[in-house]
């Protein structure tokens, strides 16, 4: 049976808990505004970079080996989920929509994949297929550097060993402060639409800079920079996402919350309420039989 105590000590803990919950809204909407600073600042360095494949694409063929895929069966995938929970279905999204593109394009082609995340590593390996291996999320907008400077090399050994003629990267876009869709990217080979962009872009000045080193050594030096711009932008996009979805999370959370909070406040209130009625009846009964008493005598 349910006591004023018993109601007091479970509204304070609804309390508590609406506490965090709020805390963790609050702590996300900063976490979004810090990846959104770090997709900002990209801004300058994508610029530089497309002015770099402009100036060694002038004038040239386009490279066959990074416009087209090669007769390689093998593919690699990068999929961004998340390490924590708390953020609704931010995972299940992503790592469902990953698994049907892959499905989709499978035939003969032989995958290897990468997660950077263990909540979408373990739907991954549910949905069938071998992760190998699995990458920590980064805390801050600044630790995303040193997580792209570990995927590179991994990418590099797959182009090396497995001759992967496919990249794709799977991850998460804010579409608002508290909703994002998921959405993928392929990376390699570098589409001919996107080379023919960068080489007929109009220059901004009367003379194009003058380069000394190999052009081929450059070349893969800013292919090298594009793809660490790629999966840099993919993982400040997912993290911001992944906030998105933790913000939406805790609001639907606040409103549970807000509308147990009422009903056990709406309860105490009645129990209370009884509770006086009930002390208030046992001094009139107990006034009514003292004056029958007196009476008596």
């Amino acid at each position: 049976m349910e006591t004023l105590e018993s109601l007091r000590r479970r509204i304070t803990s609804v309390q508590d808990v609406q506490s965090v919950v709020t805390t963790m809204k609050t702590l996300a909407a900063v976490n979004i505004r810090q990846y959104e600073a770090a997709v900002e600042a990209l801004s300058d360095y994508d610029h530089a970079l497309q002015l770099a494949f402009q100036v060694l694409l002038r004038g040239r063929e386009l490279p066959t080996r990074v416009s087209t895929a090669t007769e390689s069966n093998a593919a690699g995938a990068v999929v961004f989920g998340s390490d924590q929970g708390m953020c609704g279905m931010f995972n299940d999204e992503i790592a469902s929509f990953a698994l049907r593109h892959l499905k989709r394009e499978s035939g003969d082609m032989t995958w290897s994949l990468l997660t950077v995340g263990a909540r979408a590593q373990e739907r991954l390996r549910a949905g069938g297929y071998l992760v190998e291996h699995n990458y920590s999320l980064p805390v801050s907008g600044a630790d995303i550097t040193r997580l792209v400077q570990e995927l590179l090399p991994h990418v590099q050994r797959w182009q090396a060993e497995r001759k992967i003629s496919r990249l794709f990267v799977f991850y998460n876009t804010r579409t608002s402060a508290s909703s994002y869709h998921p959405g993928q990217i392929q990376l390699l080979p570098i589409s001919r639409q996107q080379m023919e962009a960068w080489k007929h872009q109009p220059w901004q000045s009367r003379s194009l800079p003058l380069y000394t080193m190999a052009w081929r050594e450059l070349f893969s030096a800013a292919v090298r920079q594009y793809l660490f711009l790629s999966l840099f932008r993919a993982c400040a996009e997912s993290l911001a996402s992944e906030n998105a979805s933790r913000i939406a999370s805790m609001q639907a959370a606040e409103k549970n919350i807000d509308e147990r909070l009422m009903t056990l406040q709406t309860r105490f209130h009645q129990l209370r309420q009884t509770s006086i009625t009930e002390e208030l009846l046992d001094v009139v009964t107990g006034f009514e039989a003292l004056a029958k008493t007196r009476r008596r005598r």
